[in-house]
């Protein structure tokens, strides 16, 4: 994108601002994984524990940051999720004892749009200290709960809510598309 994604404008708001909004509209404690110097002033800011290890760094932080069971990760370049999908995660998430409550669709996992119980933060430590960073290969088939496609699109929702801003393209593009 060529600049921090979280001060990119889409619509007249902040990528960070509308996710911030969304976070909001289904929790009561919402934080902010990052730099405390360039967040601190919007929210509450968590600061990876390994930096530099990329989105898997971000979710053993906040994990470990945490004192809830269940923990709602949205990453901030995913604009069109609804609070009514990020409710309905929840509520599935709160019938399993599944460690994860994901979904995946045929362009793979969303695990940047998941429910971690914070047990996964035993996980992602053993995986960071030994340089494995792919979120994906922590994901247990016993016990991740996992949205399928045609679950997501029996609930009427769209595919597009997944949809995530990366390149300047991408975000033009989506200057014209309401995502809540």
């Amino acid at each position: 994108m060529g600049t921090d994604k979280a001060f990119v404008t889409l619509n007249g708001r902040t990528l960070l601002a509308r996710m911030l909004d969304l976070a909001r509209s289904v929790a009561a404690d919402v934080r902010i994984v990052g730099d405390p110097a360039k967040f601190s002033q919007v929210a509450p800011v968590v600061e990876d524990i390994f930096p530099g290890c990329g989105p898997l760094g971000g979710i053993h932080a906040a994990l470990r940051s945490s004192q809830t069971e269940l923990n709602l990760i949205v990453a901030v370049d995913v604009p069109f999720l609804s609070t009514k999908f990020l409710e309905f995660l929840i509520a599935k998430s709160r019938t399993s004892r599944a460690t994860v409550t994901i979904a995946r669709t045929k362009d793979g996992w969303q695990p940047l749009c998941a429910v971690y119980r914070r047990e996964f933060g035993d996980l992602a430590e053993n995986a960071l200290q030994t340089g494995r960073y792919r979120i994906d290969g922590l994901f247990d088939p016993v016990s991740t709960e996992v949205i399928e496609e045609d679950e997501l699109c029996q609930h009427e929702f769209s595919l597009g809510l997944f949809r995530n801003l990366n390149t300047p393209e991408q975000l033009s593009g989506a200057d014209s598309v309401t995502g809540q």
